[in-house]
């Protein structure tokens, strides 16, 4: 298949919303949208005796799942190319593998299989940070368009892949982009108004690395209009902020204050719970 997204549906309010998003993305990229729906082989596995026809009414609702995603697809987005595939396995896994050729993946936040009281599903956490490709989350309806994409960076490779996926982004939606460097302040201890010198000096120093971030995309994206940030707070609680007047929020895998074998970092997962936008979480392309 040439060039496409896939989004993953299973007929869940969640997944409805990741298909809209899905076949616009696909739309705005120029490419085909790949739909997969997966069918857990639990019913084939079950020991005990089930009613004749069981099997074959719960394959024909698999189907209806898939050729209604389809239909919904074409209806949205009239003359997208759709390819609706139906396959047997564990979600995961399967997704992992569609992932390996796609421009992106598109999932909703919690699946039919999801507890009423999660805020993010399995299959959303399992994916996102884990494929090559950038994994975008869609929670409930995002039909308000604000004409923002707001990103968050440090200085990591993470946090350039995610600001070249953002720049990208902003450039196919013709919109503005909102960048947020946040940092917290140490912990200085009694009497710390004594180091109002050394505050001002780590300020300044982070609003170096912001201007030298992002400086170089500046120059490669001149079209793209830039508000920064940059302020003393937590990333999650800052991102997720600004994510209510945002049409996507793009983070990192991991940022700078990683742990060495987590593959979504804190502040990757924090934005994917408690963002008010579509999140979408961007690997840096060296990572094994």
């Amino acid at each position: 298949m040439t060039a496409h997204v896939v989004v993953g549906v299973d007929g869940s309010p969640s997944s409805r919303a990741a298909l809209g998003w899905a076949a616009d993305d696909a739309v705005r990229r120029g490419c085909a949208l790949r739909i997969v729906h997966v069918c857990e082989p639990w019913v084939y596995d079950i020991p005990l005796q089930t009613p004749p026809g069981f099997r074959d009414s719960v394959t024909e609702s698999w189907q209806g799942v898939l050729e209604s995603a389809a239909r919904l697809a074409r209806e949205r987005a009239p003359g997208l190319e759709v390819d609706a595939v139906l396959e047997t396995g564990r979600p995961v896994e399967i997704l992992r593998r569609a992932a390996e050729d796609a421009e992106q993946v598109v999932l909703g936040s919690r699946g039919r299989g999801g507890f009423t009281g999660l805020l993010l599903g399995s299959v959303s956490l399992a994916l996102a940070g884990h494929v090559a490709a950038p994994v975008v989350v869609v929670r409930g309806s995002q039909e308000r368009l604000h004409g923002v994409v707001v990103v968050g960076f440090d200085g990591s490779a993470h946090a350039a892949a995610a600001l070249e996926y953002a720049f990208e982004e902003a450039v196919r939606r013709g919109a503005r982009l909102h960048a947020i460097h946040a940092w917290q302040m140490p912990v200085l201890g009694q009497g710390a108004a004594v180091y109002a010198p050394l505050v001002e000096e780590i300020f300044a120093a982070e609003e170096r690395v912001a201007a030298d971030t992002l400086g170089p995309w500046r120059e490669k994206y001149p079209r793209v209009e830039v508000e920064e940030t940059v302020v003393c707070g937590h990333p999650v609680a800052v991102v997720c902020e600004a994510s209510a007047a945002a049409d996507l929020a793009v983070v990192g895998s991991r940022g700078l204050g990683r742990v060495g074998s987590a593959v979504l970092g804190s502040v990757g997962h924090g934005v994917l719970h408690y963002a008010r936008c579509p999140v979408a979480v961007v690997r840096a392309r060296k990572e094994t």
